[in-house]
């Protein structure tokens, strides 16, 4: 088997079982959350996750977009974040399929799945139990809402990523530089020669 092939296979298993454990911590701490909350914080809560989502969406994408020609300048004065801006970049195809595919995925079934509670808190306030036609029509119309805020809200933040590419690569940048710095989380392997111009 190819080198290549490999370090593709093994990447696709730690981001399956990233998400398998990142989405039930989410999941587990939505429903904690909204299991002693009322509606109104519930719904606020659900619109956290969705925003969460859009954000990693935009970050995802700005990566991709991003040259990493603005930031030498700055690592070389050794700004903080510009190093770690250009490791994000190095590593774009990695850093968007974590923000895209694990994040804004998980974002998506968890909003889904509160969204569910909170519908069925509201039905329950008004003695309708499940299956009511209340909690049906709360049900659509709390969905759709999830679902267009979550489509439009990516459709801007594709804008703003690929407009500001370089601004949200380098918030990025700071964020990597402390985790890795403070927290000793290493989130990259060490610089390759494998460079990206634009």
């Amino acid at each position: 088997m190819k080198l290549q092939t490999k370090k593709s296979l093994r990447f696709s298993v730690t981001i399956a079982v990233i998400t398998f454990v990142l989405a039930a911590i989410f999941s587990v701490v939505s429903e904690s959350l909204l299991s002693n909350v009322i509606w109104v914080f519930g719904l606020l809560i659900v619109l956290l996750i969705v925003c969460i989502g859009v954000l990693f969406d935009m970050l995802g994408i700005a990566a991709t977009a991003a040259s990493e020609k603005p930031f030498h300048a700055m690592a070389a004065e050794k700004v903080h974040g510009a190093k770690e801006s250009v490791k994000i970049i190095r590593n774009a195809d990695k850093f968007a399929s974590f923000c895209n595919d694990v994040i804004g995925d998980i974002s998506g079934v968890v909003s889904g799945t509160a969204s569910a509670t909170v519908v069925l808190q509201v039905a329950t306030m008004f003695e309708q139990g499940d299956g009511s036609t209340l909690q049906i029509v709360l049900s659509a119309m709390l969905t759709s809402l999830v679902a267009a805020l979550t489509v439009g809200g990516k459709a801007v933040g594709k804008y703003a990523a690929i407009n500001a590419s370089t601004n949200l690569i380098f918030f990025a940048g700071k964020i990597v530089a402390f985790m890795e710095q403070r927290l000793k989380i290493k989130l990259f392997p060490n610089e390759n020669n494998t460079r990206k111009n634009k």
